[in-house]
């Protein structure tokens, strides 16, 4: 009888929802994983939770949880805020971790946070989950290919609109809770050089510069992040317009990109998409509402050869899996050495010095 194939062996920080909705039901419905544990500290959620979903093992905090078990990696779905003071007690005991983004609020928390884990050998998985989204991975292969062949001409220019939306869109529809009320949790200490930034309040209270870099941070972190994956390169930023509706960008090799930051917004919809121009075409990427369930983004590749050819236009039949399963799917393939994470700890710090940067040349500040 053959040997039945090893699981990879997870515990959850955290059930909240997007720690259910987002995560959970995921992890749990992939065949080459197990969640094995959960920590929650409201414990009659944590058991309510536990019940659905058959996880064998329940605890209150993430040290019991991590003493009791023999573990492969860690599920953190926590606020980012906490990530500073809650990190740093689970790098070195589990070998891959994966957190929901941004990576911290401050830069020197994320870097700090990078170094910590590279330094205890944990692999840290940040949640930018539309990087797996099928049509992103789609995209940015095409993307890729187009630079090196160059069939296209030279890469020209990237823009990303992103209007406010429903991103939830009916996602905690079953999203279960007893009712136990939120713990208090230790949290990253304000940022010093920012205005606005108030010992004791939560990051959302926060006003002036500091509040609007933590909305930036908090909402628009993807595009940042996205940016970067589709240029395939670092970038600066340039410009940013008074409203704080446009951010400019140019990338290491000279390629300007922007983000346009909710010129208009929907209450039932998701209007994101991202544009990569080349001179004889362009590949276009549409992007469902986070927690769309089942469902991938599109892709349009338009090609216009010149020379009499006929312009093409391909819009490629994508598989029936959102962006979130397909997370879930990347993280466990990390955890057995079959990928890299799509995008690690010290990436996800650059992150937070783009929102720097973008806050620096708006506000001045």
């Amino acid at each position: 009888m053959a040997e039945a194939k090893k699981k990879v062996r997870i515990g959850f920080i955290g059930v909240g929802g997007m720690g259910q909705m987002a995560h959970l039901r995921n992890y749990v419905r992939v065949e080459d994983c197990e969640v094995v544990a959960l920590a929650e500290l409201r414990e009659k959620t944590g058991q309510l939770v536990a019940t659905r979903y058959g996880i064998p093992n329940v605890y209150r905090t993430h040290k019991e949880m991590l003493a009791a078990e023999r573990l492969d990696a860690v599920v953190a779905s926590q606020m980012f805020d906490v990530h500073a003071a809650l990190l740093p007690e689970v790098y070195g005991k589990v070998k891959y971790v994966f957190t929901e983004k941004p990576l911290a609020i401050g830069v020197k928390a994320g870097r700090k946070l990078a170094a910590a884990a590279a330094k205890a050998g944990t692999v840290h998985m940040v949640g930018y989950h539309k990087r797996s989204d099928p049509a992103t991975m789609y995209a940015k292969a095409l993307v890729e290919k187009l630079k090196q062949t160059r069939e296209l001409g030279a890469l020209k220019y990237v823009r990303i609109l992103m209007p406010a939306g429903d991103w939830v869109a009916n996602g905690f529809i079953d999203l279960l809770t007893a009712g136990d009320p939120g713990p208090t949790l230790a949290r990253e200490p304000v940022i010093a050089d920012l205005e606005g930034a108030e010992p004791g309040k939560a990051v959302w209270e926060w006003t002036g510069p500091a509040g609007d870099y933590v909305r930036f941070v908090n909402y628009y972190i993807h595009q940042v992040n996205l940016m970067r994956h589709l240029f395939g390169e670092p970038y600066k930023v340039t410009f940013a317009d008074k409203a704080g509706v446009l951010m400019a960008v140019e990338s290491k090799s000279g390629v300007t990109g922007t983000i346009e930051m909710s010129p208009y917004c929907t209450t039932v919809a998701w209007e994101e998409s991202a544009l990569v121009a080349f001179d004889k075409g362009y590949v276009k990427l549409s992007l469902p509402a986070p927690l769309t369930i089942n469902r991938a983004g599109r892709v349009e590749y338009y090609r216009d050869p010149g020379n009499g050819a006929t312009p093409e236009r391909i819009i490629p039949t994508l598989p029936w899996v959102g962006a979130m399963r397909q997370q879930a799917i990347n993280f466990v393939k990390v955890c057995k050495g079959e990928m890299p994470p799509p995008c690690d700890a010290a990436e996800a710090a650059e992150d937070l010095a783009v929102a720097r940067q973008y806050i620096k040349v708006w506000k001045g500040v």
